[in-house]
């Protein structure tokens, strides 16, 4: 039971500030996890967002404990409120609206930020207002140790990316026969996959798990290479017979869910249940043109045309249809805002369904407000907006331009690397939902047990109910606003392919587990933007990447830490200075 009823006011606006920096860190940063699957097309949105839901609770329940330890007393020193729990439960509570607020604004403006160190600003500016200690000497936990985290993960996280992104190219896309050699080793980075997660898990131990020491070094490296060796046999078990049909034998009836079929489907005399369309096309064309310039682009200036930012939102698919050429007036345009990718890179829409559509939308407006038909309408667009918006599709002509300095590999090879990425998207997930949770329930877990305990401690372990609600705030906040994030972390940096994305993805889920095993939260931001433009360097051109937009990231790093800190202190200052009258004062 709470013991500081008297701050119940105080608590309350913890709360409500708990939530939207929850909401805050889930639109800005749960994108690092799925932007460059959905840009390099394993994935649709939809599916992102379902996935997100899920991997950031699994995150934030498996592996939160150690860095909301950090974020909760080794930034700012909480002896000076051993006395004083009310101001202690200020100090946290300020530093979540610092944080919210600044969050809060650079989505809405299009900047990933590191939400790391949107919290960490807000606790200096905290701690320099209540003029107390802040841990900026090399320790554990202290502001140093994590600034430094912050130069040297994305320069981690580009050599581990670079490094994958290139044995995939030696062993993979610069052979003679590069679909035969990425048969031979796929099941191999499946395995790698799966592996590198399992490690991570015995490490961190918790929830039942026994700790490193608990198990052993022996029995630790068992688990892992079992791991390893077990996926590495199941895929070459269901998945190597399945590609070989679908790429090698090019039988388009198959679909994902005939890989437990497994060895029959070496044999010819197979027989499919629920066989797909057999006029389908074998793979998506992961290198088609995402520009949805038209003939305006012409009469374009040559600044205007090379802006990375121009046509933010305009829909995927917009723009040139098959057999329309660049820069050519499709007079068949329409608009497809809510429509996904199809296997051929741009769907288009039969004219009788976007007529039927329309009429659709058009008698539901013609319903009285309160009938159950326009009630359940408005309810779907706003439960499906966050997840029905365009984040591929660009009109610039000068972004197309750099796109085209990638080097285009073959698509069925692609293909096979779509499985492979959507689990290196989940492992970064789980990363995110375990590392940077505690960027709001660090300061929330602090309030919570001080209000409800009326005692001073930062010793106390996250309570599951707070990480739980931090990993479903989280993917909520995914679900409706990420896609503005996702945007510019796509291929408005450069062009995204699914081997491309699967190297970025998984070392910087690497780097960032690395780092929540360390107990330091490093941003996941600066992560997979260091694995962006990890990989993109194996390009061997750095004109494929778009400077301009790494520029806009970087400056809205710079600028987090001063701004969170000035909200936050601001607020604080203003708290701990407000004049107080007694019952005789005027």
């Amino acid at each position: 039971m709470a013991t500081l009823h008297g701050l119940d006011w105080l608590f309350a606006v913890g709360i409500i500030f708990f939530l939207v920096s929850l909401w805050g860190i889930g639109a800005n940063d749960v994108a690092n996890s799925y932007a460059t699957s959905v840009s390099s097309k394993s994935l649709t949105l939809v599916q992102a967002g379902c996935l997100a839901t899920v991997t950031e609770f699994v995150g934030a329940i498996a592996l939160g404990q150690e860095v909301t330890s950090t974020i909760r007393h080794g930034i700012i020193s909480i002896d000076p409120f051993e006395n004083s729990p009310g101001v202690l439960i200020m100090a946290m509570v300020t530093a979540e609206i610092g944080s919210a607020t600044w969050l809060t604004l650079c989505t809405r403006l299009g900047f990933p930020v590191s939400t790391t160190q949107s919290i960490v600003g807000a606790l200096v500016g905290v701690g320099i207002a209540a003029d107390i200690n802040v841990h900026w000497s090399w320790q554990d936990g202290s502001v140093s140790q994590i600034a430094a985290s912050w130069g040297i993960a994305p320069a981690i996280a580009a050599g581990f990316g670079a490094i994958i992104m290139m044995s995939i190219k030696l062993l993979v896309h610069q052979r003679k026969d590069p679909l035969k050699a990425a048969l031979y080793v796929i099941t191999f980075y499946y395995g790698l996959t799966a592996g590198i997660l399992a490690l991570f898990i015995v490490i961190s131990g918790g929830h039942g798990i026994p700790t490193l020491d608990e198990m052993g070094a022996g029995k630790a490296c068992g688990i892992v290479l079992g791991v390893f060796f077990g996926v590495w046999a199941f895929s070459a078990i269901f998945f190597l017979p399945y590609y070989y049909r679908k790429l090698i034998k090019e039988d388009r009836r198959l679909r994902i869910w005939h890989i437990p079929m497994g060895p029959m489907l070496w044999r010819d005399d197979y027989n499919l249940y629920w066989p797909g369309d057999p006029n389908s096309a074998v793979v998506p064309n992961y290198y088609s043109s995402e520009y949805t310039g038209a003939e305006k682009d012409k009469n374009r200036d040559s600044s205007d045309a090379n802006s990375s930012e121009a046509g933010l939102d305009s829909p995927y698919g917009a723009g040139p249809r098959d057999g329309v050429k660049m820069g050519q007036k499709d007079t068949n345009e329409k608009n497809t805002d809510l429509i996904q990718p199809d296997a051929d890179g741009v769907k288009k829409p039969d004219e009788e369904v976007q007529r039927a559509r329309q009429d659709d939308l058009k008698a539901v407006d013609e319903l009285p407000w309160a009938h159950p038909r326009r009630i359940w309408a408005a309810l779907r667009m706003v439960l499906t907006y966050g997840i029905t918006r365009d984040i591929i599709g660009h009109q610039s002509k000068g972004l197309e331009d750099i796109h085209a300095r990638a080097p285009q590999f073959d698509n069925k090879v692609e293909h096979l690397w779509t499985t492979a990425q959507i689990c290196s998207a989940i492992i970064m997930s789980i990363a995110h939902g375990g590392n940077d949770v505690s960027n709001a329930i660090g300061p929330f877990t602090t309030e919570y047990e001080t209000w409800s305990s009326g005692v001073t401690s930062a010793e106390t372990d996250t309570p599951t109910w707070i990480k739980a609600v931090g990993g479903l705030g989280l993917g909520i906040g995914f679900w409706t606003y990420g896609y503005h994030i996702m945007r510019n972390l796509g291929n408005r940096i450069t062009k995204h392919s699914p081997t491309r994305g699967y190297s970025m993805e998984l070392a910087a889920a690497i780097t960032v587990l690395l780092a929540s095993n360390l107990g330091l939260p490093v941003s996941t931001t600066q992560c997979i933007t260091g694995g962006i433009i990890g990989v993109a360097l194996t390009n061997n051109d750095l004109k494929s990447i778009n400077w301009k937009q790494v520029g806009k990231i970087f400056i809205g790093w710079v600028l987090t830490v001063p701004c969170a800190g000035l909200v936050a202190g601001l607020i604080m200052a203003m708290a701990l200075n407000v004049p107080s009258w007694g019952p005789g004062d005027p």
